[in-house]
């Protein structure tokens, strides 16, 4: 089973807020989430990003490979 960390859309019509979770790479964008692991809210200024370092390094110690946007959230946070 390939897993993968990414986005999954929450909010209303033009109003995004984006949880950030592990999940199977099969699943829908939308679809059941193993674990939820933060959020991302680029409607504020400046966006807000929390991330729950523990879990994350947990799946990524378990081989859940980050997707593209998370990688650069995960590197905003760090700076």
């Amino acid at each position: 089973m390939a897993l993968t960390i990414r986005l999954t859309r929450m909010g209303s019509k033009k109003r995004p807020f984006y949880r950030i979770v592990a999940t199977n790479t099969a699943t829908r964008r939308d679809g059941r989430p193993l674990e939820y692991l933060g959020y991302y809210n680029p409607m504020t200024e400046p966006a807000e990003i929390k991330i729950d370092r523990e879990k994350l390094d947990k799946w990524l110690a378990d081989g859940a490979k980050p997707s593209d946007t998370v990688r650069s959230l995960l590197n905003k946070q760090a700076d």
